[in-house]
């Protein structure tokens, strides 16, 4: 039962997370806003007991990921330009 729940509350915060990514126009908010959704796949593949796979899904996902879309932002402009 813990196990259900927390499935769907990490699945919760994926789809949440995914939404957050699509609509900010603020391209820093949105990088940190993908790096969280890499850590929640992480979070679920280690709940799945996939141990090396959640790992490298966190190192490599959220954390240089993340770090690479902040560097190049920072030579960009930071707000996106235009509507949806």
């Amino acid at each position: 039962m813990i196990e259900l729940l927390a499935h769907g509350l990490v699945l919760f915060g994926l789809i949440v997370s995914a939404i957050m990514v699509f609509y900010m126009q603020d391209l820093l908010a949105a990088a940190l806003a993908s790096g969280l959704f890499s850590f929640l796949i992480s979070l679920e593949f280690y709940i799945l007991q996939a141990p090396d796979v959640a790992i490298s899904q966190a190192g490599i996902g959220a954390g240089l990921t993340t770090a690479i879309f902040i560097i190049a932002i920072r030579g960009t402009k930071r707000f996106e330009e235009g509507h949806r």
